[in-house]
């Protein structure tokens, strides 16, 4: 079981989690000791870097062969997590509407509980990552670093401009997916 529980893929979606106060810290960080604007950039970083290691993990496990039931449970929550984090910080900062923030983690609560359950009366296959559950991802993960730097980058991209445009879209893709899971969902609901 240990040995499950503390391979390289999962030892790197552990790290993803360890994150998770870093992040947030950073931002409890005085002022004298860390600018505004770097503060910006180092959210921005272990946001950027944990990102990163969701790609890791899941080439880790694939090449090493070490994909397991448990590390296909951690990498959600660990994605979950700091997308979560994130949207919480951003929300405290004022750069992400209330009910934005709101929808999103509402949706992950929600589609969480709704695969847990699909999953009871056999039917988690039925509940497989739809496209626009892509598209949403990507928007919500290009969104979130953008609005965590809050800069203008390169003086050219107006970042909480860009960020805002496309954690809406997000938000928006965020309630199709959702309803695309719950239409998967409504025939099964009376197996339960």
């Amino acid at each position: 079981m240990s040995a499950k529980l503390f391979n390289w893929p999962n030892l790197v979606t552990w790290l993803r989690i360890l994150m998770i106060p870093v992040f947030i810290g950073v931002y409890y960080v005085p002022y004298e000791m860390i600018s505004y604007e770097w503060k910006n950039i180092i959210a921005t970083g272990i946001f950027v870097f944990a990102a990163v290691t969701d790609w890791l993990d899941g080439y880790l496990a694939r090449t090493l062969n070490q994909m397991s039931a448990f590390g296909a449970f951690l990498d959600p929550v660990a994605d979950k997590l700091i997308v979560v984090g994130a949207l919480i910080v951003l929300l405290q900062l004022g750069r992400v509407e209330a009910v934005v923030g709101l929808i999103i983690i509402g949706r992950e609560i929600a589609i969480s509980a709704l695969r847990e359950w699909m999953a009871k009366i056999g039917q988690a296959k039925s509940m497989t990552v739809a496209f626009v559950g892509k598209v949403k991802t990507t928007s919500q993960m290009i969104a979130i670093p953008l609005l965590l730097f809050h800069d203008d980058l390169f003086g050219i991209v107006n970042c909480q401009w860009l960020g805002t445009i496309l954690i809406n879209v997000a938000a928006v893709l965020t309630v199709v997916s959702m309803l695309y899971y719950l239409r998967k969902a409504y025939p099964h609901v009376n197996a339960g």
